[in-house]
């Protein structure tokens, strides 16, 4: 059973967890969990079929032809190569499976066109004419072979599981015909990955689909997580005025031919997922591989970040992040213009996760509510707190600031924990005077 978890207006929760709320300060006018990872939905031609699978950077630059079917310098990972420049671990999940290829001796591990790539090669053994040399090849080049008697005795490979019932004979190449991708994908198909994927911990989500009713749903998703169960991340998503802390909205589309003109999420999911806590992304060199349109005029570059959108723009020759923000527009008095900043935002998630993460496992069931309890509970905060202040993500930060009472029950505990975040310097007010 899921823990509780979110927001709170009273103090009147049923499930066991942690609720917390974020909140503006009025104005006048235990350890650091890990960033780097990422959650994405893609159409691919090879890969696990309804499944999430776990992708490290090493294993993709390493090992891709076996998770991705293609090598990693193929125009085909183009997109997965912008993804990992800043990615530690990637939960992928693949939108578009359709039909395996097979032949007489083999089926595909998996299904897509890439299959169809995949040949088979059967000679007779030069030293044992009783036994057969088996290899499978992908794109004429060999991947595995196996010297054996019978079909049965052979082992599935990385792309190809063999049929023990087949006949084996010398064959100079049979190809694996019959792989295909799914002629389309549907909002079912993203709400199968959603439903999946909600297991996951993981500190961005990316979406490429340029469709509303896909956008939406994954808008909806995102704060749903966020505010009613408590689970902190955000997500990327190409020209969708979310109005909302938890989505980041791209505005511009890449030119290049046949790609996703929403290609940049592929950068973006992995640069906010890899930013760290005490860091911004605002200024940062976009250093991908895609063409970004980015001509546009200061006017225009004003009226974006007044709308909520991530905007690059042209420095020189150079592409660049113009402002570290998200879609959040609707500024209150508890939700001021701080939480438009993703470096705050990322500060503010990352005491929400520690915090449920350490209430959780250390004190939910296991400490008693009382005097002894709650020090040590606030203890840890404190401790905590003085981690991100060294880092430099939070500043001026006090003991004091930190207080831990009992609940409205003798079950529940309140914990008022006032911070403030550390913002990256993004303007310059300068005075010279002149004597």
């Amino acid at each position: 059973m899921a823990l509780g978890g979110g927001t709170y207006l009273t103090q009147n929760k049923v499930l066991p967890g942690t609720y917390i709320n974020f909140i503006s300060a009025a104005r006048a006018s235990a350890s650091l969990s890990d960033r780097g990872y990422a959650a994405i939905a893609l159409e691919l031609d090879w890969g696990p079929d309804g499944e999430v699978f776990t992708v490290e950077n090493g294993d993709f630059q390493t090992n891709s032809k076996v998770v991705f079917g293609y090598d990693y310098t193929s125009g085909k990972l183009k997109g997965l190569r912008d993804l990992f420049l800043n990615t530690k671990t990637l939960y992928c999940y693949r939108l578009n499976s359709g039909a395996k290829a097979s032949n007489s001796y083999a089926e595909a591990k998996y299904s897509g066109i890439r299959g169809n790539d995949i040949t088979v090669v059967i000679a007779a053994n030069v030293d044992d004419e009783t036994k057969f040399d088996v290899s499978t090849l992908l794109d004429g080049k060999k991947i595995d072979s196996q010297t054996v008697a019978s079909a049965s005795e052979l082992a599935a490979n990385d792309f190809v599981v063999f049929k023990p019932s087949a006949e084996l004979k010398a064959v100079p190449g049979e190809p694996l015909t019959g792989g295909t991708n799914a002629e389309s994908v549907t909002g079912d198909s993203y709400q199968e990955f959603l439903n999946k994927i909600e297991a996951y911990s993981f500190n961005t989500l990316g979406c490429l689909s340029t469709e509303e009713a896909v956008k939406g749903l994954f808008a909806s998703f995102t704060k749903r997580l966020r505010d009613e169960m408590g689970i902190k991340f955000q997500t990327v998503l190409y020209n969708k005025a979310a109005d909302y802390e938890g989505v980041i909205n791209i505005k511009n589309a890449v030119t290049d031919d046949g790609e996703k003109e929403s290609s940049l999420v592929y950068w973006l999911t992995g640069a906010s997922a890899g930013c760290a806590v005490n860091k911004s992304n605002t200024n940062r060199l976009y250093d991908g591989e895609f063409s970004v349109a980015a001509d546009y005029k200061q006017s225009q570059l004003e009226s974006a970040l007044k709308s909520g959108e991530f905007v690059f723009h042209k420095v020189g020759e150079d592409i660049r992040v113009l402002d570290d923000i998200n879609s959040f527009t609707s500024f209150t008095v508890d939700k001021n213009e701080d939480f438009q900043s993703n470096q705050v935002v990322r500060v503010l998630d990352q005491i929400g996760n520690d915090t449920a993460v350490l209430f959780n496992t250390k004190y939910l069931g296991k400490v008693q509510n009382n005097d002894s309890g709650r020090i040590s509970f606030w203890g840890d905060i404190v401790t905590y707190n003085k981690q991100l202040q060294a880092l430099g993500a939070i500043e001026n930060f006090s003991p004091e600031d930190v207080i831990v009472e009992k609940g409205s029950d003798k079950k529940s505990v309140s914990v008022t924990n006032t911070v403030t975040p550390v913002a990256a310097m993004s303007k310059l007010y300068m005075t010279v005077v002149v004597q």
